[in-house]
């Protein structure tokens, strides 16, 4: 049941008889090319722009999320060492 499964071997095993012929390999049949239409450029060029205007909208979102943290710490600094200076008074 857990025994693994090896795939037939290409050159003959020690154990077998003298005649061995290992059978040929066939090839891949040949593959049809890609066509594309109007439509289809089209399509790929809307996917396209519509890729590269979410995945801006995602870096311009974090890239805003980093400045309000920034300018919030720098806030939050002023505040502190305003109460610091305050207490030495």
């Amino acid at each position: 049941m857990f025994s693994p499964k090896y795939p037939t071997p290409d050159t003959p095993p020690a154990h077998a008889p003298a005649p061995y012929i290992p059978t040929p390999l066939q090839a891949a049949p040949p593959r049809p090319a890609v066509r594309l239409t109007p439509g289809s450029v089209l399509t790929l060029a809307a996917g396209g722009g519509a890729l590269v205007l979410v995945v801006g909208t995602v870096l311009v979102s974090l890239l805003l999320a980093v400045a309000v943290t920034a300018a919030s710490v720098a806030v939050c600094a002023v505040v502190v060492r305003s109460i610091l200076q305050s207490d030495r008074r």
